[in-house]
């Protein structure tokens, strides 16, 4: 692992990343929408934050492999409507 300059932490490896973005973008993902909805359907209410971090967590426990199924169809779908170009795009 490779140490970073400014928090002296050590880097994670690039072969990680098929599993951390996916991670990650299910974590914002159903967090902004789970505090949208909660907030769009009741509103500002009292307890509002320990209501939306527990739709949340459990959001998340579904959003995350939900997205790792969904990665690799939606990867073969673009690939059918996606042109490649054979030379290298300037």
């Amino acid at each position: 692992m490779q140490k970073t300059s400014f928090f002296k932490i050590q880097k994670i490896h690039v072969k990680h990343m098929s599993w951390l973005m996916p991670l990650f973008l299910s974590g914002l993902m159903s967090g902004s929408l789970s505090c949208f909805n909660l907030f769009m359907n009741q509103g500002w209410i009292d307890g509002f934050f320990y209501k939306w971090l527990s739709i949340w967590c459990l959001s998340w426990v579904v959003a995350y492999p939900l997205i790792l199924i969904f990665i690799p169809l939606v990867k073969r779908f673009l690939m059918l409507i996606v042109h490649i170009p054979k030379t290298p795009v300037k």
